[in-house]
């Protein structure tokens, strides 16, 4: 997009482009999200964005109104493999929080110089601003949602002093922290009982079809998914850098009723009990990426529906997802030994909660677990893999390196190869080995056979 058509984006209040580029007004000194419902700004006031950490590196705070640090990630991220791409996932990931620009610079191959410099060229921010954007709304969410004291919420939401914290909520909200705790929406009063979230999506949404896939292959002790369609909860536990968590997902159906589909521009609600708050922002990424909540519905159904194959199933399930995983490594094993093996594991090797809820009990074993107890055979060899770094998974991994790398484990199969690296990886544009996919669907080959899958499911049923 040109800043015309940008422009004409913002004046129309279009949704389809939250998340994919910012405006800022020079005369109030505010940036926002394209569908903000204000008034729409003069064109020569206006400024175009990449990243919300350019607006505000550029002198701009967030609007109180339409709340641009709520959006869905870019879907170009989930595309690309390059290495911009792979740092926003890390970053995404809390990478930067953990392990710093070095850290960053380390996991993706390259030095801390060329990272910062081609980061700066194509979003007009460096690690340092995209972490800082990212802790900022990461503390917005615990300051408007939890009872954890102001300087709890510092450290939490990964900030090296009270005094940063400050600062950065100033510049950013212009507002205090106390302030922006008080202006909390009606509704979203601090609890005590977990961190409610409302995680955003653009555009349609089949849940249906996600929570289908969920409760088919949900694992006893790690996950469970009850409710009848159209109001099913989906909960699962999470390992986390700092510690543990639990998360439990509510389906949310709009307009399609029955067929599963949001609003546009809509949201799934969420909350999370975490051991230790840090690991907020790490784990609604990992959410995001299970619900494949960042994609782009509209790119997507708009290349696919011109297929004469696909179009019938393009309009039969507008916004179908490509669902990834919570924990990559997790999702490696249960793909090469199915759900009956992957309970008998947990009920084995995994490590149980310190305070179980519900039916879950258990943390999925760790790579590390499997291959001492499990040495022999493909299981083991992926488990050594995973555990000693042979096989990457984590969001900065190199897609292409990792398929290679699985495919050198002995007796694995490229089938398995090829599911890993959807589900794991979230590659968005992966065909099965011996099916004929055309190269016209490019780049969304995994959301086709995502069509192709639940329309033969249909068939059989």
């Amino acid at each position: 997009m040109d800043e015309d058509s940008r422009y004409e984006a913002v004046r129309s209040r279009d949704a389809r482009f939250d998340g994919e580029f910012f405006f800022a007004v020079t005369t109030t000194g505010i940036y926002c999200r394209p569908s903000c419902p204000a008034v729409t700004p003069k064109r020569g006031n206006v400024r175009f964005f990449a990243t919300a950490a350019a607006a505000q590196g550029s002198g701009f705070r967030a609007c109180r109104r339409c709340r641009p640090d709520a959006v869905p990630g870019s879907a170009e991220w989930n595309v690309r493999a390059d290495v911009v791409g792979r740092a926003v996932r890390l970053i995404g990931d809390g990478v930067m929080d953990r392990e710093g620009v070095t850290g960053l610079a380390v996991r993706l191959g390259y030095s801390a110089r060329q990272v910062q410099r081609q980061l700066t060229a194509e979003l007009g921010a460096g690690p340092v601003a995209l972490a800082r954007a990212q802790r900022a709304h990461t503390a917005r969410v615990l300051l408007q949602t939890t009872a954890l004291p102001v300087t709890g919420v510092a450290f939490a939401a990964g900030f090296a002093s009270v005094r940063q914290f400050n600062d950065t909520i100033r510049a950013v909200y212009a507002a205090t922290p106390t302030e922006l705790r008080r202006a909390a929406p009606r509704g979203r009063a601090a609890s005590t009982a977990g961190i409610p979230l409302r995680l955003a999506h653009r555009g349609p949404y089949q849940s249906g079809a996600v929570f289908d896939l969920l409760r088919r292959e949900a694992v006893s002790g790690i996950e469970e998914v009850d409710g009848a369609p159209g109001r099913r909860t989906y909960r699962r536990t999470l390992r986390l850098p700092y510690g543990t968590g639990t998360a439990a997902v509510e389906e949310r159906t709009g307009a399609g009723g029955a067929g599963g589909v949001a609003h546009p521009g809509g949201w799934l609600d969420v909350r999370l009990h975490l051991a230790d708050p840090r690991d907020l922002t790490t784990a609604v990424q990992r959410l995001r990426r299970l619900f494949d909540l960042d994609a782009d519905p509209y790119a997507v159904d708009e290349r696919l529906g011109a297929d004469r194959r696909l179009a019938p199933l393009i309009a039969a399930r507008p916004g179908l997802r490509s669902p990834g995983a919570a924990d990559p490594a997790e999702l490696a094993v249960r793909a090469l030994v199915g759900r009956t093996e992957a309970e008998r594991l947990v009920l084995r090797y995994g490590k149980a909660l310190d305070a179980p809820r519900g039916t879950l009990t258990h943390l999925f074993p760790e790579p590390a677990v499997l291959a001492e107890a499990e040495p022999h055979g493909t299981l083991g060899a992926l488990a050594a893999a995973l555990a000693d770094g042979t096989v990457r998974l984590d969001p900065g991994a190199d897609r292409e390196d990792a398929e290679a790398a699985l495919l050198a484990l002995p007796g694995m199969d490229p089938a398995v190869a090829a599911v890993i690296r959807v589900r794991a990886l979230g590659d968005p544009d992966v065909a099965p080995p011996g099916l004929d996919v055309p190269d016209s669907w490019r780049p969304w080959r995994s959301y086709a056979v995502r069509h192709l899958t639940i329309e033969s499911e249909a068939e059989r049923a």
